[in-house]
């Protein structure tokens, strides 16, 4: 009886071992979520409208019993709302914690749970100040966690898959939602609800994934991460820049009051090739005049904005955002005005990244 007692001991501590020796062979990842619809709530499963930032992160781990199979996971909550409300202090805050975690010897990725609202604007901004080549992985859903058919639980299995995944590493910021993979730079979202809304429409998908499955296609284009110049450590406010709105009609009034309320850049988000109307470009240029950077970029949603083409930029002192967005485009002028206010600096900067 002895003897049997002592190999049923020996039998479970040898389970125990091969467990732990699992374990600690999987990649060990971290998931900083931030809310939005991946962590939302409906008050029915038959009404379209939901609560953003319902869930915490734990519950959107347990969501997905597989995905501990793929990597030793663990938790942390940054803060939990819709990305409609992201704000510069918020990422502040998020890229300082993303680089202290990819800092540590016993971490080999992030993923960070994000509202698809202002997704692209994020990876844009940690694609320029996180300091590792580790991945690090955004991944959202379009449907809330309560939905008939959520897809945050296969977009988050995935985003884990990309993120242990060996070529993940050095590609700087990632985005992984809908089987797709794009680049932080590339990616912008395109409709108000399909499950397909991201794209990256000038230079294509960065890869796919499918039921865990990562097959990359391309490399980045322009420096990030460990590459970038720019840095966060140390910086607690971020300079102001606004966006203006190209129509038809468009006035000054926008424009020389947001030069009163001291704004150090602005985007202007120009009809066809970053064009706009006679009465906002004079004071566009008056802006310049009196110190304000001033960046063209296009409301078209692809396509480059080059220098001197309708604009004669050379002329107004202005800078061309080449294929940024007018969001983008912010996010990159207000990490160059912490370094420079010369538009020929800042052209050089937007030719790089």
């Amino acid at each position: 009886m002895k003897g049997q007692m002592v190999l049923v001991l020996a039998a479970i501590a040898a389970v125990i071992l091969a467990l732990a020796s699992d374990a600690s062979a999987r990649p060990k990842i971290v998931v900083l979520a931030t809310g939005g619809t991946i962590a939302g709530a409906q008050t029915s499963t038959k009404e379209v409208g939901y609560k953003s930032g319902t869930f915490k992160v734990e519950d959107l781990i347990k969501a997905v019993p597989q995905i501990t199979e793929l990597a030793d996971l663990t938790g942390e909550q940054i803060v939990n709302i819709g990305s409609q409300n992201m704000n510069n202090e918020v990422w502040l805050k998020l890229a300082k914690r993303v680089n202290a975690t990819l800092k540590r010897d016993d971490v080999d990725g992030v993923v960070i749970t994000h509202g698809t609202d202002t997704m692209e604007e994020t990876a844009y901004f940690l694609n320029l100040v996180v300091k590792s080549d580790k991945p690090v992985v955004m991944v959202g859903s379009m449907r809330p966690a309560t939905a008939t058919s959520a897809d945050g639980p296969a977009n988050l299995y995935n985003a884990v898959a990309v993120a242990i995944h060996p070529e993940a590493r050095g590609r700087g910021v990632l985005v992984v939602l809908n089987d797709e993979i794009h680049f932080a730079r590339e990616i912008e979202k395109q409709n108000t609800t399909q499950l397909d809304t991201f794209k990256s429409p000038n230079r294509g998908r960065a890869g796919v994934a499918n039921t865990g499955a990562v097959h990359f296609f391309n490399k980045p284009a322009a420096l990030h991460t460990t590459a970038s110049e720019f840095s966060v450590e140390g910086v607690d406010v971020l300079p102001r820049v606004e966006i203006i709105y190209s129509y038809a009609n468009l006035g000054r009034d926008f424009i020389d009051c947001a030069v009163e309320k001291g704004t150090k850049g602005l985007v202007l988000a120009g009809v066809g090739d970053g064009n706009s109307t006679d009465p906002a470009l004079a004071a566009l240029g008056d802006a310049v005049k009196k110190g304000v950077v001033v960046v063209r970029s296009s409301r078209t949603g692809s396509g480059l904005v080059v220098r001197n083409v309708e604009i004669d930029d050379d002329k107004m002192d202005t800078v061309a955002a080449m294929e940024l967005n007018p969001q983008k485009a912010r996010v990159l002028l207000m990490l160059a005005l912490m370094k420079t206010s010369s538009p020929k600096e800042i052209q050089d900067k937007f030719s790089k990244y």
